[in-house]
């Protein structure tokens, strides 16, 4: 049975902040409080878009009335899975345990 490391897309909402940058660190460090005990090992970043217009990267975050919604990338491997369905289900089931109300989707799946 294959390794695999799994790509998930999670919605991070932030309250009460000013600009991106403090909201982004804000959200890597909350997810990061939440994953600690149980999920450790999933690592956590800022999620990016593409701009429709020129192609350049842009953060997948957006400031609307002093509160954010902040794109976050988790990274999990999932050893000895039974297929790539079977790893993102092991993924979204450990990762949504820790992250209880936060919205999750699949990224991405591939082969170690």
């Amino acid at each position: 049975m294959p390794d695999y490391l799994v790509t998930l897309e999670a919605a991070w909402v932030i309250k009460d902040v000013k600009n991106l940058d403090e909201a982004i660190g804000i959200a890597i460090s909350e997810a990061g409080k939440r994953l600690n005990p149980s999920a450790k090992y999933v690592e956590v970043e800022a999620g990016m878009l593409a701009c429709p217009f020129c192609e350049e990267e842009l953060n997948s975050a957006i400031i609307v009335a002093n509160t954010a919604l902040v794109g976050l990338l988790l990274e999990m491997k999932v050893f000895r899975a039974e297929s790539e369905e079977h790893a993102s289900r092991i993924a979204k089931s450990v990762i949504g345990k820790a992250l209880r109300d936060v919205p999750l989707a699949v990224k991405g799946v591939c082969t170690l």
